[in-house]
């Protein structure tokens, strides 16, 4: 008879962690689909035991947006040090309140770069070990070169321009 009568909205949140890179905007969600309805929205950043609400617009970077069955915490130029950690959303109705934790990590910038910089790195050590490799083999295949295909082609080709020109020449 849970649905019947009403009770406390059921929150929950879009993900239960979010990831963000530092400097970018992070957007954490929370949602409900409970009857009545939710009609108050409030968002809490959980240090330890404790819940320290966010105000809207405090500092310039936290945002909340809250419509029906939806709220939005939005926290512009995320920080590696101080906006990770867990943040609640909490929905209250006529019948009670629900809430939902959301985890927020944040990367360095740099994180993004690694996994190109490993990338690099293999590139870079696969064309020196190709480098080493050619450079010790090509001394020793040098005279077989020139005992081999190349050598006669060249001089064919030559013998061939010459024979014109002393054709020419002879005429």
């Amino acid at each position: 008879r849970l649905g019947c009568c009403g009770a406390g909205p059921h929150v929950y949140a879009y993900k239960k962690t979010e990831h963000g890179n530092e400097g970018d905007t992070g957007m954490l969600v929370c949602k409900s689909s409970s009857y009545p309805p939710v009609t108050q929205w409030s968002w809490f950043r959980v240090v330890g035991d404790v819940s320290q609400p966010v105000v809207n617009g405090s500092e310039d970077r936290f945002f909340i947006k809250s419509d029906g069955n939806k709220t939005e915490l939005r926290i512009l130029s995320l920080h590696l040090e101080k906006d990770p950690g867990d943040y609640m959303c909490n929905g209250t109705n006529e019948k009670g309140d629900g809430n939902a934790v959301i985890s927020l990590r944040v990367r360095s910038r740099l994180a993004a770069l690694w996994p190109f910089l490993g990338i690099v790195a293999e590139v870079l050590v696969l064309v020196t070990i190709i480098f080493i490799y050619e450079k010790r083999r090509l001394p020793n295949q040098v005279p077989d070169d020139d005992d081999g295909g190349s050598a006669p082609l060249k001089s064919n080709a030559t013998n061939y321009k010459d024979k014109n020109v002393r054709q020419r020449n002879a005429n």
